[in-house]
């Protein structure tokens, strides 16, 4: 059996990675992929490797947490880099090992492997890890679409009616110079509404639509995309009017606190702003409260923004200009209070 291993940061995986998989897949019975922690991104080693997972579930993954941290070429770090590798796979027979890099010769050597170089020069593929880390939005034609979605701090506002969440979304991503992602239900509402209602399978439409277009919207930010409300704000509204919530509903509003990064809550000191499609300044009360509880039920961190739509978009921005994905909103606060 012909047994291919490749290995790497995949820090972003883009599509030059993604051509030396391809080809050892298409040369070899199996393949093992050997994925190294990257102190150069903040992107978790288990994401990095679940994108491997998710586009080649027929491949290997070994997470090497203990791998090697110092690159180079030395004879001392290659000895290092040759005996890690040798005993992770050595007694698997490895027969191919598919790289782009000069280390794919001493590695092949070590396992007495094929070496085989795919696109050394970045003809195929011109573009490095590097490059992309750099300019994310500028390079995102690299990446495939699931992963240039997870490199995205994805913001939500949620909050009653009239709070002022699509104002804060359309003109924080001005701001940021990147998209925003509309209410759905509102438009839904528009044109489906019967007597101002819905029926409480509609409430499951507008949710899994609404994340519909947010993935096709997320293609486009660049580095933040602001999202006016989610899931939990429909399964709420489900409840209130209908007095329960489907189950698929019920699923999305679940995946809600890990979907988004940040959440910002927009308070009701907001002058009140009455319209068709909302139930008047009484139910924004009510509707505000039952936000805290589920937010604190479903034990989700959020941040509230006060005051005037400019305080808030700049309440809203000291907290982006300090937070960066996959980091610890207790951190920004913290930095914000010292």
């Amino acid at each position: 059996m012909k047994l291919g291993l490749t290995l790497g940061k995949f820090a972003p995986l883009h599509r030059g990675h993604q051509l030396v998989i391809e080809t050892a897949l298409a040369e070899t019975d199996h393949v093992i992929v050997l994925i190294y922690p990257a102190s150069e991104t903040n992107v978790p080693l288990t994401n990095r490797a679940n994108w491997i997972r998710t586009l080649y579930p027929q491949v290997e993954v070994i997470e090497a947490w203990d791998g090697p941290a110092t690159v180079g070429y030395t004879p001392e770090i290659t000895r290092g880099h040759d005996a890690y590798v040798g005993s992770l796979v050595k007694e698997r027979g490895v027969t191919h090992f598919f790289s782009s890099e000069p280390y794919g010769e001493h590695i092949s050597r070590g396992l007495g492997a094929q070496d085989r170089r795919i696109d050394s020069e970045r003809i195929r593929v011109p573009v490095s890890a590097t490059a992309i880390r750099s300019d994310p939005y500028g390079h995102r034609r690299f990446m495939d679409p699931r992963v240039y979605a997870d490199l995205i701090t994805r913001v939500v506002f949620v909050g009653a009616p009239s709070t002022g969440k699509t104002t804060l979304a359309q003109h924080l991503a001005r701001r940021y110079n990147t998209t925003w992602m509309r209410e759905y239900g509102r438009e839904y509402w528009e044109t489906h509404n019967i007597d101002h209602r819905l029926p409480v399978e509609d409430l499951v439409t507008i949710a899994e639509e609404h994340r519909r277009i947010e993935e096709e919207i997320v293609q486009e930010a660049n580095g933040i995309l602001f999202v006016d409300t989610e899931a939990i704000t429909t399964s709420l509204f489900s409840r209130y009017y209908h007095g329960r919530s489907l189950p698929r509903l019920e699923q999305l509003a679940n995946e809600s606190p890990t979907h988004y990064d940040l959440f910002f809550l927009c308070d009701d000191d907001f002058p009140y702003a009455d319209t068709p499609d909302r139930s008047g300044e009484a139910n924004q009360k009510l509707f505000q409260q039952w936000f805290l509880d589920e937010l604190a039920w479903r034990k989700v961190p959020f941040l509230t923004l006060h005051g005037s739509i400019e305080e808030r978009i700049t309440q809203a921005s000291r907290v982006l200009d300090r937070f960066t994905k996959f980091a610890s909103i207790l951190t920004v606060c913290s930095d914000l209070r010292s």
